[in-house]
C-alpha cells in the first residue's frame, strides 16, 4: 500500500471519529435540554413512571444511551491508542472496554424495555 493511501485512510477515520464525537455530544446536549423542559414537577415515582411510559421519551433515552456509548468508545479507544504503546496491553484494554460498554448497553436496554 502506498504511504499516501495509508495516510488518507487514517485521516478519513480520524475525521469520522471527530465528527462522531461532535454529533454524539450534540445529541447529549439536546437530550439534557429536553429533559430539563419535561422534568416532572413535583418529582415523584408516579410522575417519573408516567414520563418514561411515553414512547417518545424511551426513544429519546435510547438515542442518549447510544450516543453515550459511541462517545465513550471513541474517547477510550483514542486514549488507549495514544498512551498505551504495548500492543497486547492496548488490545486487552480495548477488549475490556468493549465488553464493559456492551454490558452497559444490555443493562440500559433492559431498563428501557421494562419502563
Amino acid at each position: 500500500m502506498r504511504p499516501s493511501a495509508a495516510r488518507s485512510r487514517s485521516s478519513s477515520s480520524a475525521s469520522r471519529s471527530w465528527l462522531a464525537q461532535r454529533v454524539t455530544a450534540l445529541v447529549m446536549i439536546a437530550y439534557t435540554v429536553m429533559f430539563l423542559v419535561v422534568w416532572p414537577r413535583p418529582m415523584s415515582y408516579a410522575s417519573w413512571k408516567t414520563l418514561f411510559a411515553q414512547g417518545w421519551m424511551r426513544f429519546a433515552t435510547f438515542l442518549l444511551v447510544a450516543s453515550v456509548l459511541i462517545h465513550a468508545w471513541i474517547g477510550m479507544r483514542n486514549i488507549w491508542m495514544d498512551y498505551v504503546k504495548h500492543t497486547g496491553v492496548r488490545l486487552a484494554l480495548q477488549v475490556a472496554t468493549v465488553l464493559w460498554l456492551v454490558g452497559c448497553a444490555g443493562w440500559a436496554t433492559q431498563i428501557l424495555l421494562r419502563a
